[in-house]
């Protein structure tokens, strides 16, 4: 049976899944505190993931404008990985980075976008 003939089945056409980049990764198991985390590009360890996602959360929690956000998530992983780490917090925002390999995280934090990089 061809594959299109077992998509189609006997009760019409199953629309084919899309594939959607927004979807949590593995490493981004939901956070305790309900906030809904999609992880849309990585070069990181899981466990180092996990953390950026952790302090980030905690950021939120401790400070409302992005600025502080991002303050906070960069002087964590400053004095956790050392320097020189820089993180970008925001709704509307491109970027093209360098990065040292496996230190880079790109995901959301509910509507917020967290860039955190390591370079220099």
């Amino acid at each position: 049976m061809s594959e299109e003939a077992k998509r189609i089945g006997a009760r019409g056409p199953i629309p084919k899944s899309t594939s959607d980049d927004r979807k949590p990764s593995s490493a981004a198991s939901p956070p305790p505190t309900g906030k809904k985390v999609i992880v849309k590009s990585a070069d990181m360890k899981d466990d180092v993931q996990k953390e950026a996602i952790d302090i980030a959360i905690a950021a939120f929690e401790k400070h409302n404008v992005e600025k502080d956000v991002a303050e906070y998530i960069k002087k964590e992983f400053d004095k956790k990985h050392g320097p020189t780490w820089h993180c970008i917090v925001g709704k509307n925002f491109g970027s093209y980075v360098t990065h040292e390999t496996n230190h880079f995280v790109y995901f959301y934090l509910d509507s917020k976008a967290i860039l955190l990089f390591k370079s220099g």
